[in-house]
């Protein structure tokens, strides 16, 4: 029996059930494995007081320190992260709340290897963890914890050092891999590990009694991402302004929300352009599904999860040349891979409103990402650090 002591600061919770649904789902797969027993510390971070004690903050203060959830036995210690410091105190505060929890952990599970979901700062906490306990550290590069992370100053040093010093390496690409690589760390370390997408929920759906439950009638384009910059949802509001008659729904949440609804209104094309907010996961399956075409015009990722997803509901996709895109859209009947601008978006947009790609042709680009398979690398990875 391989025991997983599972690290993730990216991890679902009462006031923020959308936060890191890929761990938590990766996780639950993991768990269900027969030759796995697992166990879950999701630290939350908090400010100092006073400011801890700012209604912003309360939901996270609140939530307990230990719970059950889904099934998953979850820990959810409390650590300090100060304001306007760019993350250069996270890691040792992370340590401090995780050394005495850990050791109180290993008295009834002696795990045998930690699984480290995002690398900062799980990561280098991980690391340090493991040295002084002697068990192996894996850790897993998504996306921003290394191209952000990983290049700032405040943190890019712990951030390349924990690469280094880690046990074993994951990335959700090859595109993260070679990024991984460029940063000093080990290639020969690093395992391609793809997510999965849920091909029952993520499935197609008859377009038109999907787009009646938005109120939409004729072409929509869909949007799944957090309303931030690097996700890029203005340049597909401009695609979508040179598409008449097209509509476009934008599901997520943001700081970037003011200044997008903004731009509809500039655009006057409020009555074909929304913003949903944030659906809860369970939600997106419908939406994606009504879409004839899910775009998305990040400046970065890893191998985005919406991505896969829109491919599992035969909706194609056209995104930009960020990390994995050349894995995912490896037939045109999948998408297109376009330049991070309007007049691209909305020319690769229209081109696939005119000529459809089937919904079974596009869900077979699904195929390889599955959750079984998610499971089965991942065990036989941290089995491998394990049995090394």
């Amino acid at each position: 029996m391989l025991r997983v002591l599972t690290l993730a600061t990216l991890f679902p919770h009462a006031a923020a059930p959308n936060l890191g649904v890929f761990v938590e789902r990766q996780t639950l797969g993991l768990a269900a494995h027969p030759d796995v027993d697992l166990r879950v510390v999701a630290p939350v971070g908090l400010p100092p007081w006073p400011l801890s004690r700012h209604r912003h903050y309360a939901p996270l203060a609140n939530l307990p320190k230990r719970e059950t959830w889904k099934g998953l036995d979850v820990r959810r210690p409390h650590f300090l992260t100060v304001p306007a410091t760019g993350g250069r105190f996270h890691v040792p505060a992370l340590v401090r709340t995780l050394t005495p929890l850990l050791a109180d952990i290993r008295r009834d599970f002696a795990f045998d290897v930690i699984d480290a979901e995002f690398f900062f700062p799980d990561g280098p906490a991980a690391v340090a963890l493991g040295k002084a306990l002697g068990v192996p550290v894996s850790i897993k590069a998504r996306g921003a914890d290394i191209h952000h992370w990983g290049t700032a100053p405040a943190t890019a040093r712990r951030v390349i050092a924990a690469g280094r010093r880690a046990d074993g390496l994951l990335a959700v690409s090859q595109a993260m891999r070679a990024d991984m690589a460029a940063l000093g760390m080990p290639a020969e370390t690093i395992r391609v590990h793809h997510t999965g997408v849920d091909l029952d929920r993520f499935a197609p759906r008859d377009r038109t009694a999907a787009k009646a439950a938005f109120g939409v009638t004729g072409p929509l384009v869909v949007s799944v991402g957090a309303l931030i910059a690097r996700k890029g949802h203005d340049v597909v509001i401009d695609a979508v302004a040179a598409l008449p008659g097209v509509s476009l729904l934008i599901a997520g949440a943001g700081e970037a929300w003011a200044a997008l609804e903004a731009k509809i209104a500039a655009l006057g094309i409020g009555d074909r352009v929304r913003l949903l907010g944030a659906l809860p996961h369970a939600e997106l399956p419908a939406l994606i599904a009504a879409g004839d075409v899910m775009a998305l015009a990040s400046s970065s990722e890893g191998l985005a999860n919406a991505w896969v997803e829109a491919l599992a509901c035969g909706t194609p996709i056209v995104i930009t040349d960020a990390g994995g895109a050349r894995e995912v859209v490896t037939d045109a009947a999948y998408g297109r891979v376009v330049a991070r601008e309007g007049r691209a978006f909305a020319a690769a947009i229209g081109a696939l409103l005119a000529a459809p790609p089937p919904q079974d042709a596009v869900r077979e680009g699904a195929a390889r990402f599955t959750w079984a398979a998610n499971t089965e690398a991942l065990y036989a990875h941290l089995n491998g650090l394990v049995s090394a």
